[in-house]
């Protein structure tokens, strides 16, 4: 049923409201044109889905995300300093390969210099990485927010339309970078299927199989820095997206075997960003910003998850 969305979806964004006959040649260049934004949302998908399932592996806690740990208040602050400090027009001037290198860069970074920190050392402790990656995306957010009251109204507007998750915000020249960190960072997580669940089992379990837990968990924090840094460099943040489709693959999936779920919440994602795309650009010419249904749709089921926490 999902490669059926995935494919009614995938085709509807590439046909739906083509002006050109079936089949001419201009309408497969239409189509091609349009084929860049379903790359995108694949790329997006894989990152999402991926790095959410096997950082919850990780933590052992399925309802938080890696946004937990600052990614988009890091993204938003440093859209926010760049058109503070630099204005609209020298922003626009960056725009391209660069931009998008030289922040997925500091994400990874960012990310890399806190795990190191917090979980190496003899009293290292996940629950406290956690806590300070909150703080630390509080903070940003907080320094965000300041810097965006003293924007000019016009430099606010420009600064809002990139702070939403959009498929519009990625480019095609970001893709001959983003399409093969994707694929590293998410194969060697597919490969690591079995290791994910045995970490999944805990500290102790796993150390006494004979894993290093401290050093795989650090692994795969890695991995899931390079995917979320990659996501939100590509269309900016969407907080709610990777929760919403790791709980449901683990629902479709019916098992805690990371070599069903994970390539299972590839797919789910990938229907429902194609899906919300396909509804915002064709019902309410949103032009992308999916973001909107998204925040919408996830916020009520992790709600629900909450509430229903005890009985799952």
């Amino acid at each position: 049923m999902l490669s059926a969305l995935a494919a009614g979806f995938g085709f509807g964004l590439l046909t739906w409201d083509n002006p050109m006959p079936v089949g001419s040649d201009g309408f497969w260049r239409i189509a091609e044109m349009r084929s860049t934004n379903l790359v995108v949302i694949a790329v997006v998908a894989i990152c999402q889905s991926i790095a959410t399932v096997s950082f919850q592996t990780v933590t052992g806690n399925r309802i938080i995300t890696p946004s937990i740990m600052g990614f988009e208040a890091l993204y938003v602050a440093v859209q926010t300093a760049g058109v503070y400090f630099i204005g609209v027009a020298g922003v626009v001037a960056l725009q391209g390969l660069p931009q998008f290198m030289l922040q997925t860069a500091v994400m990874i970074g960012f990310a890399m210099v806190l795990y190191g920190w917090l979980l190496s050392g003899r009293y290292a402790n996940l629950q406290v990485m956690l806590l300070i990656g909150i703080v630390i995306g509080g903070g940003l957010a907080s320094v965000s927010t300041f810097m965006q009251r003293l924007l000019t109204p016009s430099e606010f507007d420009v600064l809002a339309a990139r702070l939403f998750g959009n498929i519009a915000n990625a480019d095609a020249s970001y893709l001959p970078v983003a399409i093969p960190l994707c694929l590293v960072a998410a194969g060697l997580l597919l490969v690591s299927s079995r290791r994910l669940d045995i970490v999944a089992l805990g500290r102790d379990a796993s150390t006494s199989l004979g894993m290093n837990h401290r050093k795989e968990t650090i692994r795969v924090l890695f991995l899931v820095s390079i995917l979320m840094a990659v996501s939100t460099a590509l269309v900016g943040p969407m907080t709610f997206l990777g929760f919403l489709v790791a709980t449901l693959a683990y629902q479709f999936a019916d098992t805690h075997d990371h070599r069903y779920v994970l390539p299972l919440s590839a797919l789910t994602c990938f229907v429902v960003l194609s899906g919300a795309y396909f509804v915002m650009r064709n019902i309410f010419y949103a032009q992308g910003v999916v973001s909107i249904i998204i925040e919408l749709v996830g916020g009520v089921v992790f709600l629900f998850v909450i509430l229903r926490k005890g009985r799952l």
